[in-house]
């Protein structure tokens, strides 16, 4: 024995796997590895029965005590041949199984030849689509793993092919089956794994293991069912077509046997599955009761005590494999594992499935024909079939589960072999919006009925370290990587100000005639009069007038509306507009001249004052017989005597002077007395009077921002300042903030 050890010890390759089939009644061990022909060679086998009833239904219940079982099974292999083993592929039970059917498509830009990797990406495209919609029905109230997947068809170009790769192509496609169980059932597994010192390295389904040798692919054209009658799970897979159409599970099997036994015959579990196995491959059995007496048992009485249960079983697995094939009955069964081996199973299976008995049959050691064994005494049965479907599903799909650390929380991730940060920040639970920058919040306004949006500041980028080293999101991981995740920022929001819109002027020039003069622009939002320093809210509706109307021309400038007016030197209205650098020309009395140029002189002069920081007056009431004709005479009256000099210089410049003609008498001066801002002011020395002219007694600095917004009304109505102010009215012009 130790010359056979030791010439396996040479003539192995370093690279073996390592199966394990963790069963309700069994742990099963395979280690071996896959020749270049497919054929599998198995190494070493090991098998431990669970001490006590520490799985249930294919579903772990105590893990340490199934720790120690695989523990026990790892080191009898190790020792067989010589080696360590670190890292195991194991097999989930179909308990509480979900399967989704799905289907993925990938495009090139060009034909492409497929390789391995695009067939890989495809299969992993559509098991991602498969568990998206499976979540979406679930409602999220479920975890659920892909734990294997089974390619029904490839298409090429929309053309069914068996295998996609070295063909040329622009599309390629596939129809898949995707099988899924909670998250509880797969973290049993690894919890048990793990404490018996494994990591795992592959995971799959039993059925799908299992069919990998039961049922090769040259009888998958076929429609067979293939039934893993386990101790705890009957596991059933169905082939048609030359794919696997569908996979299920009903939590009955070689357990419910025992159980029956033990109750029969007064025995304990360990003994009843004793009885059991015995019935199948002898005539009789001797066994002893709890009470000490013994007795022997025919395999026919046995059988007969458990004819129920089995009608029970077979019935169900019978009414499962009809769903699964589309509401009827497949053409043949194969059946393997112990349960399965009870005498009559087969024959009562065939009847609820209405098959002849001959087409109904147990599977065993010659479906491990092309199975190689360098461990010669080992007995070779159907029980072996999964452990070696474990391990060469290790060589078809690499279907595993990486856990990492995420700012301190342990993750565990489905890992489809190309891992990266984003895919453990966003199964932490970390979201889009602290995973990417995000800009500050749009601004959105109108100009004129235009709509406006101005974007936000981008924020900063999330700041992520892989092992202690600053990376990139898209970084590939592996396990037990430690991830350090600082959320990204929203960036500053949107701000403008009213003079940065392009449709924005301070002032709008026209000649009068023919001398320039500069006129305020009129600026609105939401109705409310502004400066340029006035900050644009979201939802703003900016009014930006780039003309005046004649009749708020003469109004400015505080001459009453003249008749025969002319625009550009055409006869023009009161409504008529006047843009930028348009002419105005009219006869202008000689008692309107002076008043002109003097309004003109003070503008000047106001323009020319470096900072414009006059005192403010103070706010009184105003007689008519101290209040001036009009602004220019106000700022007139305040220039000392070096600026009155100056002015009447000025005022002799040719250039500067509008040009009088005709005569006329001095229009009719009225008093009118209003509340501003709450107080009595008195307004004369002219016939009318606008808004505007309460700046000529009342001291609102319009220079510059005092608030958001300059509140004007008249009488409780917003207005603009052409706005007509009479005896008695009430007005409010003052600074305001929202």
């Amino acid at each position: 024995m130790q010359e056979n050890k030791d010439q396996r010890q040479i003539s192995i390759p370093d690279d073996l796997v390592f199966g394990l089939d963790i069963g309700t009644r069994n742990i099963v061990g395979t280690v071996g590895y896959r020749q270049a022909d497919g054929h599998f060679v198995v190494v070493s086998q090991a098998a431990r029965q669970h001490e006590t009833r520490a799985m249930l239904d294919g579903q772990i219940h105590d893990i340490g005590k199934v720790a120690e079982t695989i523990l026990a099974v790892r080191t009898e292999l190790e020792e067989q041949i010589g080696r360590k083993l670190q890292n195991v592929c194991i097999a989930a039970a179909g308990r509480v199984l979900k399967t989704v059917n799905q289907s993925a498509e990938m495009e090139f830009s060009e034909e492409t030849v497929v390789t391995s990797e695009h067939v890989y990406s495809l299969d992993m495209l559509a098991v991602e689509k498969a568990h998206e919609g499976l979540m979406r029905e679930e409602n999220g109230n479920m975890k659920f793993f892909c734990v294997g997947y089974s390619v029904m068809r490839y298409y090429q170009n929309d053309y069914p092919i068996s295998n996609l790769e070295g063909h040329k192509c622009s599309k390629v496609a596939t129809d898949l089956i995707a099988t899924f169980l909670p998250e509880e059932v797969v973290d049993g597994l690894y919890a048990a794994v793990q404490r018996a010192g494994l990591q795992v390295e592959n995971l799959t389904l039993e059925p799908i293991a299992a069919i990998n040798i039961a049922i090769p692919e040259k009888f998958r054209l076929l429609n067979i069912a293939l039934v893993d009658v386990g101790a705890g799970t009957s596991d059933i897979s169905i082939t048609k077509d030359g794919s696997i159409i569908a996979y299920g599970m009903i939590p009955y099997a070689g357990d419910e046997l025992t159980e029956q036994i033990a109750k029969e015959y007064l025995v304990d579990f360990q003994e009843a599955e004793r009885i059991k196995c015995a019935s199948t491959l002898q005539d009789e059995v001797e066994y002893q009761d709890i009470m000490g007496l013994p007795g022997t048992l025919t395999a026919e009485e046995i059988a007969e005590s458990v004819s129920d249960t089995v009608e029970m079983i077979t019935k169900s697995v019978a009414e499962k494999i009809i769903e699964l094939n589309g509401d009827k009955s497949v053409s043949a069964v194969f059946v393997v594992g112990g349960g399965g081996k009870m005498r009559g199973f087969t024959e009562k299976l065939a009847e609820h499935l209405g098959l002849q008995k001959g087409r109904v049959a147990l599977r065993g050691t010659e479906v491990l024909g092309e199975v190689q064994f360098l461990q010669h005494d080992l007995e070779v049965d159907s029980l072996l079939v999964t452990p070696i479907g474990i391990c060469l599903n290790y060589y078809e799909q690499k279907n595993n589960f990486a856990f990492v650390n995420v700012n301190g929380e342990r993750v565990k991730l489905y890992d489809n072999g190309r891992l990266s940060i984003l895919d453990a920040a966003m199964q932490y639970g970390l979201p889009n919006e602290q995973l990417f920058p995000q800009r500050g919040d749009a601004l959105t306004y109108t100009v004129n009925g235009e709509k406006r949006m101005l974007r936000g500041e981008p924020g900063e980028s999330a700041v992520v370290r892989l092992n202690g080293e600053e990376t990139g999101l898209r970084t590939k991981i592996a396990q037990n990587d430690i991830i350090e995740i600082k959320a990204s920022t929203k960036g500053v929001p949107a701000s403008m100000e009213v003079e940065h819109i392009p449709e924005y002027t301070k002032s709008i020039a026209y000649y009068i005639n023919g001398t320039r003069v500069e006129c305020p622009a009129f600026v609105s939002a939401n109705g409310q009069l502004v400066s340029g320093f006035y900050q644009i809210q979201d939802g703003d509706d900016i009014q930006v007038l780039d003309y005046y109307t004649l009749e708020q021309v003469f109004a400015f400038l505080d001459l009453p509306m003249q008749d025969d007016v002319q625009v550009n030197h055409v006869e023009a209205t009161p409504e008529t507009k006047v843009y930028e650098n348009f002419t105005v020309d009219f006869d202008m009395p000689e008692t309107l001249a002076a008043q002109f140029h003097d309004m003109l002189e003070s503008e000047e002069e106001a323009a020319a004052s470096a900072e414009n920081v006059a005192e403010p007056l103070e706010e009184v009431a105003v007689s008519a017989e101290n209040v001036p004709a009009s602004k220019a005479d106000a700022a007139k009256n305040t220039q000392s005597t070096e600026e009155k000099a100056e002015t009447e210089k000025a005022k002799s410049s040719p250039e500067k002077r509008a040009k009088p003609s005709g005569s006329g008498a001095q229009p009719r001066a009225d008093t009118i007395s209003i509340i501003v801002n709450g107080d009595p002011v008195v307004l004369s020395g002219k016939a009318s009077y606008i808004l505007v002219d309460v700046l000529d007694v009342v001291p609102i600095d319009t220079s510059e921002a005092h608030g958001d917004y300059l509140e004007t009304k008249v009488n409780g109505e917003n207005c603009d300042f052409t706005k007509a102010v009479s005896d008695g009215d009430t007005v409010i012009l003052q600074w305001q903030n929202k």
